[in-house]
């Protein structure tokens, strides 16, 4: 059985009593320490396998003279800066570890290469604060703008359809008009307007998940559902006014102050009124709300709730009231506690306009006629995140939304006195600076959208102007399908009202051209050569063409087309054509005879005519 060695230590080498032999310490050589029979077969295979040795060998070294070694070193490496040493060449070729001086380099090296990186830090994330900043400006799209006419009053209400290809508008002026970006020009005219609630101005309108139906609010007390075209599909019960308590109603018995749509579920929706409810209906279910939320202020009274809105998951419902505070309830629980209230979110008495969850939906934006727009952070409700000031605002519709990737909050500002425009402003949601301002127009800033799949920011004015902003590159289809389509002028057709009697049995002298569609009439002058103005039809038989209708010969064909103005026939007598002019002649002399009027002879034929010859006789 073969003993295992390592080094010079043999764990089952026998005592020798050999003194003369030098002791080595440490570890002494290391390698494998072969024997002769292993050599054999060492050799053996070396020969069977064709190569030379098994890698490198070992070296053999002392660990204990490599240290004395450098202990008599490490004090003259002190005075090399006053000295010089001649051994240094010597001290180069030295191989062995040097534990103390290593272990201190590594030390140092550690602790400066901690500061580096803490200061490479440092200087990293200023650098990502300002190229941070510096992307979102350039996530903003702006560089294009296209203005769209409403009407002359304001608009309050603004809704995108989910797929991008329409958008709906409501003004004060009660209409609702309907823009179709496919169909638009550069005219930019809406293809549909109606007044969906009559006399009632329209407050807030929102498309389903599906963009089938569109939930309309208005200033009375029922809400509309109404399809992709614009006609009427629900309409919701009225309650009865004289009834106090709110949960016996089926309906409202206030004006609507705001509504929203389920965020994925078509057939739900959510209005608020100035009954102090919240009502959850099931749409194409006019009969009866669903559930209903009171909205309660600190000593439980009544406070009004001036905005309403899910959260992405719809498992929270929030509402904004008029004392200021914000509520929300849990959709999986009764209806009866709040999970969240926040008392003075705002100043009492100020309506709060517009509640907007983020897509993550962990933080919430409040905008109020205070003046302020306030970020909130679900997780820890007690105080707000940060607060956006001097934020002037006339309209209790004026909304507040967040970019699509929840990085940036945008809201408008309504114009003071004394101002001439009124802007559009965007602030950082992280760091809550100011990343644009974009100046809009001479009035109001009442609604703004940026619909995430456009990647367009549409915004509603107290002149009834609709403004898009959109960037040539980053935005997709909507307001650039119809900023460079020209105006095509479309053919009308002139209806004639004339009564037709139908005489079948009438002459042809009497009869009536049967009335023709546009398009059979056009078919039918098609036909008639002179009015579709045909040209000649090629000759094809004979020879000449048409030359040679009119004579043999081109120089024939020019003089009697172009040449003479009078023709002359080829079968008149010469004699005859000359003798015509002979009266015209004698009675207006002009050419022959004024110039040989002094020197012309008398005549001295005779003028008169020759008896006529006799006939021959036999």
């Amino acid at each position: 059985m073969k003993k295992i060695t390592f080094g010079k230590i043999n764990l089952n080498a026998p005592k020798t009593s050999d003194d003369s032999a030098p002791l080595t310490q440490g570890f002494g050589t290391f390698g494998k320490t072969s024997k002769a029979e292993d050599d054999v077969e060492t050799q053996h295979v070396k020969n069977i396998m064709g190569i030379s040795s098994f890698g490198r060998k070992a070296k053999n070294f002392d660990i204990t003279e490599q240290i004395n070694r450098a202990r008599e070193n490490a004090p003259r490496k002190s005075l090399l800066d006053d000295e010089p040493n001649d051994d240094e060449s010597d001290d180069e070729t030295v191989i062995g570890p040097v534990p103390i001086p290593v272990e201190k380099s590594k030390k140092e090296q550690n602790a400066k290469g901690a500061d580096e990186d803490s200061m490479d830090e440092m200087s990293d994330a200023s650098s990502d604060e300002d190229d941070e900043d510096t992307n979102l400006f350039k996530k903003i799209p702006a560089s294009h703008e296209v203005k769209m006419q409403h009407g002359s009053r304001a608009v309050l209400a603004l809704a995108g359809d989910p797929s991008g290809a329409r958008l709906a508008s409501g003004s004060i002026d009660y209409e609702l008009c309907f823009w179709d970006f496919a169909g638009m020009d550069t005219h930019m005219k809406s293809f549909r307007t109606l007044q969906p609630c009559e006399n009632h101005p329209i407050r807030n309108i929102q498309y389903s998940v599906t963009g089938d139906t569109i939930l309309v609010v208005s200033g009375n007390s029922q809400a509309k559902i109404l399809d992709r075209d614009g006609f009427e599909k629900m309409e919701c019960v009225k309650g009865d006014q004289y009834i106090t308590d709110m949960s016996k109603t089926k309906g409202h018995v206030a004006q609507l102050t705001a509504g929203v749509f389920h965020p994925f579920r078509k057939d739900e929706f959510l209005t608020s009124a100035m009954d102090s409810t919240i009502r959850i209906w099931t749409a194409f279910n006019s009969k009866e709300h669903k559930s209903l939320i009171k909205t309660r202020a600190q000593g439980g009274l009544k406070t009004i709730p001036t905005a309403c809105s899910y959260n992405r998951d719809a498992t929270l419902i929030a509402a904004g009231c008029n004392d200021g505070s914000i509520q929300t309830w849990d959709t999986r629980k009764m209806f009866v506690n709040n999970t969240h209230c926040v008392r003075n979110a705002h100043t009492k008495g100020s309506e709060i306009s517009c509640l907007a969850f983020t897509h993550l939906g962990t933080q919430i934006a409040t905008r109020s006629c205070d003046e302020t727009m306030k970020l909130w952070d679900l997780r820890n409700f007690k105080a707000p995140l940060h607060e956006f000031v001097d934020l002037y605002s006339r309209y209790d519709t004026t909304d507040c939304c967040f970019s699509p990737c929840d990085s940036m909050i945008m809201t408008g500002e309504s114009l003071r006195k004394g101002d001439k425009i009124a802007h559009v402003v965007i602030y950082n949601a992280k760091t809550f600076e100011l990343v644009n301002k974009i100046p809009v127009t001479d009035s109001h800033v009442i609604k703004t959208l940026w619909h995430p799949k456009l990647n367009q920011i549409f915004v509603g004015c107290g002149n009834g102007v609709i403004k898009c902003y959109y960037d040539d590159k980053k935005s997709m289809r909507g307001a650039k399908l119809c900023a460079t389509k020209t105006y095509l002028k479309k053919k009308h057709a002139e209806v004639v009202g004339v009564t037709q009697v139908i005489t079948p049995h009438a002459l042809p002298m009497f009869r009536q051209e049967k009335s023709r569609s546009l398009r059979k009439k056009q078919e039918k002058d098609r036909l008639d050569p002179v009015k579709s103005r045909r040209p000649d039809l090629p000759i094809t038989s004979g020879q000449g063409g048409r030359v040679a209708s009119s004579g043999g010969t081109l120089s024939s064909y020019v003089i009697r087309n172009l040449g003479l103005s009078k023709r002359v026939e080829d079968d008149q007598d010469p004699r005859e054509a000359i003798l015509k002019y002979a009266k015209d002649a004698a009675e207006n002399p002009y050419w022959i005879t004024p110039a040989y009027k002094k020197t012309q002879p008398n005549a001295i034929f005779n003028s008169e005519e020759p008896d006529a010859k006799k006939p021959k006789t036999e």
